[in-house]
């Protein structure tokens, strides 16, 4: 009852109240761009996700393709060991530089992390 009387009294009442209405609607402000921040990166997840599956799609058919046709002049098995054989040598190579590559990975993706909406 006195806190209410000092506060009218101090005309301090309408100045909490606009305090707590700003207060609230930061809040709801705030969460409208978490959820517009995760639309966005839900969103590119998922056109990653599509276009991931579309390129291993094309790597498995586009080997089979080489495979058949340097089994035309080497046989059957020999265009598939050629073409296991490179991507035994790419798994050897990934695998020596993968220190590398994740620090490049890491510093890219923590740049992309931090940088500045516009």
């Amino acid at each position: 009852m006195i806190k209410e009387s000092v506060l009218k009294f101090l005309k301090l009442d309408s100045l909490v109240q606009n305090l707590t209405g700003y207060v609230e609607t930061k809040v709801e402000l705030m969460k409208l761009e978490i959820k517009e921040d995760l639309a966005k990166g839900l969103s590119r997840v998922a056109v990653f996700i599509v276009l991931a599956f579309t390129f291993v799609l094309f790597i498995v058919f586009f080997s089979v393709a080489v495979a058949f046709k340097l089994g035309e002049s080497m046989g059957t098995f020999g265009g598939f060991a050629v073409v296991a054989g490179f991507y035994l040598l790419l798994a050897i190579v990934t695998f020596l530089s993968r220190e590398n590559i994740f620090n490049k990975l890491e510093k890219e993706l923590g740049e992309l992390m931090t940088k500045k909406k516009k």
